[in-house]
C-alpha cells in the first residue's frame, strides 16, 4: 500500500503543523490524532460505546501482549482484532519492540531477533522481524509497525549507531516479510539523542519505503528538551507525503510543540493510568482529585469541559470514589481524561484550518505555565 493513502489537507502558514487525512479499511482518521492505548485488546476502563462517544477516531493494541495472551491465531480464528473486541473503527498495533526489551535481563538480542521470557510465566520465545508481522497481519490491525531495537536514554553513541543499524535490517525483513493486502506498514526511526544518527536512520528507512514513518526510542528517559531537539531535528527530513507518528509521547505540552513541528500521530498510556491514579487534566492544568481540598467541591472537575463526567458529577462525588476504591472510579476518569486529550487535538486542528497553530500554542503554553 502506498502513502496514497495520506493526504496533506493543509498546511499552517504560522508554523510546521498540518492536517491531513489517512485512509484505512475501517475509516478515515483526521490527523493530528491521539490514539488511546487498547494493550490486551481493551482500552482499561471503557467500552467501545464510551471510546466513541469520546471522539476516538483509532485505537493502538500490542502485539507482545496479545501474542502471549490469548495468541494471535486464536484472534484470526474468531474473525480478527475488530471483531475480536468489537471495535470497527481503524486500529493499529505496535510491534512489540518496545515491549520485549523493557524486560532487561529476560531478554537477549541477537541478528535473528530477541529470544526473551514472557513475564507472565516465564516461558521462553523467540520474537523475530518476521514473526512480529506475522502476529500483526493475523490481529488484522489497519497500521502495523515494523520490529525494531529501542535503546534507553542512557545508551552511548556506539551502542545507539549498532541499534540503528540492525533496526534497519530488521525493517528490511519487516517489509519483505509483509503480504496482507489493505494494511499499512510503519518504519521505526532510531538514534537516540544524536541528531546524526537521527538523520542517518532517517535516510536508511525512507529509502526502504514505508507507508509511513515514526519516530522510536522517545520518552524513555531523555530531558524534555532532548525530546524536542529530536523532533525539530527530524521533522524536517521526514517525507511529506506521509503519515508521521511519535510513539509513546503524551504529555498534552509535548503534543502540543510536536503538532507545532508537523507531526500527525501519537499514542501514550498517560491518560488511562493517570486517570486510574486519581490525576485528571482539565483546561487550567492537572488535578489531583484525591487531594483533601476536593472533599466538599460542588464544583464540575473542568467548568469549561463538556463531557458526560463533567456534565453530570463534582470534584467531590470523583474525590469520594477514589477514595473509597469503586469501580466507577477508574471509569469516569479515564473517560474525562481521554475526552481531554481528543478534545485537545481536535481544537488543534480547528487551530491549524484557520492558520492560528502558533497563537494556540503560545496561549496553551501560558496556561499549563500557571499550574
Amino acid at each position: 500500500m502506498s502513502v496514497s493513502n495520506f493526504t496533506v489537507l493543509h498546511e499552517d502558514a504560522s508554523c510546521g503543523a498540518r492536517l491531513g487525512s489517512l485512509k484505512t479499511p475501517h475509516g478515515d482518521i483526521e490527523t493530528p490524532i491521539f490514539m488511546p492505548v487498547g494493550t490486551n485488546a481493551t482500552v482499561k476502563a471503557m467500552t467501545p460505546e464510551d471510546l466513541l462517544a469520546v471522539g476516538a477516531q483509532i485505537i493502538l493494541a500490542n502485539t507482545y501482549h496479545l501474542y502471549l495472551r490469548p495468541g494471535h491465531r486464536l484472534v484470526e480464528k474468531l474473525g480478527g482484532l475488530h471483531r475480536f473486541m468489537n471495535w470497527q473503527r481503524p486500529i493499529l498495533t505496535d510491534s512489540g519492540g518496545f515491549q520485549v526489551f523493557s524486560l532487561g535481563e529476560l531478554r537477549k538480542i541477537s541478528e535473528e531477533g530477541v529470544r526473551f521470557q514472557s513475564h507472565l510465566d516465564g516461558s521462553h520465545h523467540m520474537l523475530t522481524p518476521e514473526l512480529a508481522v506475522r502476529i500483526q497481519e493475523s490481529l488484522g490491525a489497519d497500521v502495523i509497525m515494523c520490529f525494531d531495537e529501542c535503546p534507553p536514554a542512557t545508551a552511548d553513541y556506539d551502542y545507539v549507531r549498532r541499534s540503528l543499524e540492525l533496526t534497519t535490517r530488521w525493517a528490511r525483513r519487516c517489509k519483505e516479510a509483509h503480504r496482507r493486502e489493505g494494511q499499512q506498514l510503519f518504519g521505526i526511526i532510531q538514534g537516540g539523542m544524536h541528531f546524526d544518527l537521527r538523520a542517518r536512520s532517517l535516510e536508511e528507512i525512507c529509502s526502504i519505503g514505508f507507508d509511513g514513518y515514526a519516530l522510536g526510542g522517545l520518552s524513555v528517559g531523555e530531558e524534555k528538551e532532548q525530546m524536542y531537539g529530536v523532533m525539530e531535528c527530524c521533522s524536517p527530513l521526514m517525507p511529506r507525503g506521509a503519515p508521521r507518528y511519535i510513539m509513546g509521547i503524551g504529555a498534552p505540552e509535548d503534543l502540543v510543540e510536536a503538532v507545532r513541528h508537523g507531526y500527525d500521530m501519537f499514542d501514550c498510556v498517560m491518560p488511562t493510568r493517570n486517570a486510574r491514579n486519581g490525576m485528571l487534566f482539565t483546561s487550567q492544568g492537572r488535578i489531583n482529585i484525591k487531594a483533601k481540598v476536593y472533599e466538599e467541591d460542588e464544583a464540575a472537575l473542568d467548568p469549561l469541559c463538556g463531557c458526560y463526567v463533567c456534565r453530570n458529577y463534582s470534584r467531590a462525588y470523583l474525590r469520594h470514589l477514589y477514595r473509597a476504591g469503586e469501580i466507577l472510579a477508574s471509569h469516569l476518569n479515564t473517560y474525562h481524561n481521554l475526552y481531554y486529550y481528543l478534545d485537545l487535538m481536535r481544537r488543534m486542528r480547528e487551530a491549524i484550518r484557520e492558520d492560528g497553530f502558533t497563537e494556540f500554542s503560545r496561549e496553551f503554553r501560558a496556561i499549563q505555565s500557571q499550574n
